[in-house]
């Protein structure tokens, strides 16, 4: 069966020419119920060097926009002497992020379906620039509320960032490279957080307003001309696709859609068992290191109080540490596919690591840093195998749904567990609070086990179907053979 110039299938034999490769493979008559409708020819694939380019503009784009939600309430006990304001004004902050995920995460999931990356980043870029000049303005113990407007743009302009990095690797990399890729873009989330919570202590001191105002200005600006320059970066050279598809693996087929395809792709979802364990279990997991990453500052400093600076260096080593495990389990799952295992490994050494955070936080600090390594390189390395096994559950529905549907999920419970928690620490203690936390995740690690495997994208590599999206902008994954890098 071949294609000709207008996409349409006309034979037994499809040519499939690789750039540098002309080859030959005879694939079996697709059916009726698996092509709906193939609008492009699918005849050629390249793998293109720019897509690295691509990538690291999302990374910085995303590290833009996370290092801003924690710059606050990291340094929670300066922000409170210096606006008069509450530890809650301070918490809400960083909800406020979770908050405005919340109602916005199906019009931007829509979005992104609908519309595609480079309009969505664009907005995204957007507004963390203006929030960013917006909070230089709002360096004065009179405009809190100033402050508090920036931290909602910025927090709502994630909406179009947080569930890139599965759409990213599937439009732009190989099948050999997208779960790397995917959690290389989850990556620059943890890459903001982490500055985020180093940042501040170290420019920001107890001081006098007028001292104050000056080390707030010094961070804003930075912060501000940063932004500009990543979104002059997006609008010149950040590309909606390659010209050709990066491999037959992952063909593109468009298929005509309408709001009506996305309420259809919601209500598969909700029904969707395993998916939607996946939802709670991720929603517990993200929960919980919101709920840490927010109230740090106080837990340690209750039992350390002069240790401002070093603080924001055990949220350093958190997120650090999670960068480094994201890569990891991205390489894990491209090079073994084994999605329910890695999964439920992670997760329950997450466990274990919130586990030795609650009973040895109050020992001696050098333990706090150890426990935060184990801690962050499971818990925060969760996040891109998250995406990856929604991916596989749901396939052929768009990244952007599911992946948007998760991130909602960890909102939801991040507002929850901060403010729940936060009461309890300030109620019962710190201790309480944390315990707390371990039994959600033991939870978590419950659901997961129940978790079905059903890998329909590996599925899909290896039954040589072409399997329309859901979406106009998704990839579809089929399987031709392997494409070399």
């Amino acid at each position: 069966m071949t294609t000709n110039g207008n996409g349409h299938l006309n034979g037994g034999i499809t040519t499939v020419s690789h750039h540098g490769n002309d080859t030959e493979a005879n694939s079996p008559t697709p059916t009726s119920s698996t092509i709906l409708e193939m609008q492009n020819p699918i005849g050629e694939t390249k793998i293109y060097t720019r897509r690295y380019a691509m990538l690291v503009m999302f990374i910085m784009l995303s590290a833009s926009n996370s290092m801003q939600w924690i710059e606050y309430s990291i340094i929670a006990h300066i922000i409170v002497d210096y606006y008069k304001v509450t530890y809650a004004d301070v918490d809400w902050t960083s909800m406020i992020y979770m908050l405005s995920y919340m109602i916005l995460v199906f019009p931007g999931s829509w979005f992104l379906d609908k519309f595609g990356l480079r309009t969505s980043v664009l907005i995204g870029a957007f507004g963390n620039c203006l929030g960013a000049w917006l909070k230089l303005l709002s360096s004065d113990p009179d405009r809190f509320w100033l402050t508090f407007l920036a931290q909602t743009i910025v927090g709502s302009s994630q909406v179009f960032i947080l569930g890139i990095p599965p759409r990213l690797a599937a439009v732009w990399f190989g099948p050999k490279q997208v779960s790397t890729a995917c959690a290389a873009g989850v990556f620059g989330n943890q890459l903001g957080i982490a500055i985020g919570f180093v940042l501040p202590p170290w420019l920001v001191h107890m001081g006098t307003a007028t001292e104050v105002t000056t080390d707030l200005n010094v961070l804003f600006f930075g912060s501000a001309v940063i932004n500009t320059v990543i979104f002059a970066a997006i609008i010149a050279f950040f590309a909606e696709k390659p010209p050709l598809p990066p491999s037959m693996a992952q063909a593109r087929a468009i298929e005509e859609t309408s709001e009506d395809t996305f309420l259809a792709d919601i209500k598969e979802l909700v029904v969707n068992k395993h998916y939607m364990l996946l939802l709670v279990t991720y929603g517990i997991n993200v929960g919980v290191f919101y709920a840490i990453s927010t109230l740090l500052s106080q837990m340690v400093l209750h039992y350390y109080p002069t240790a401002q600076e070093l603080t924001g260096t055990i949220g350093l080593l958190i997120v650090v540490s999670g960068m480094l495990g994201s890569v990891v389990c991205g390489y894990v799952l491209d090079k073994f596919h084994h999605f329910k295992m890695t999964t439920l490994a992670v997760y329950f050494f997450s466990f274990v690591g919130m586990v030795l955070f609650t009973f040895l936080i109050d020992i001696q600090l050098w333990i706090v840093f150890v426990t935060a390594l184990l801690l962050g390189f499971f818990m925060t390395g969760y996040l891109p195998i998250g995406f990856e096994f929604a991916a596989e559950l749901t396939f052929p529905i768009a990244e952007g749904t599911t992946s948007g549907l998760l991130n909602a999920s960890a909102q939801i419970f991040g507002v929850g567990m901060t403010l729940g928690m936060g009461k309890v620490m300030y109620a019962w203690g710190i201790l309480y609070c944390n315990i707390m936390l371990s039994a959600f995740l033991l939870i978590g690690v419950v659901l997961t086990a129940l978790i079905k495997p059903d890998l329909r994208r590996q599925q899909a590599h290896s039954d040589v179907n072409y399997i329309v999206p859901r979406s106009e902008t998704q990839i579809t994954n089929t399987s031709c053979g392997d494409i070399d890098d």
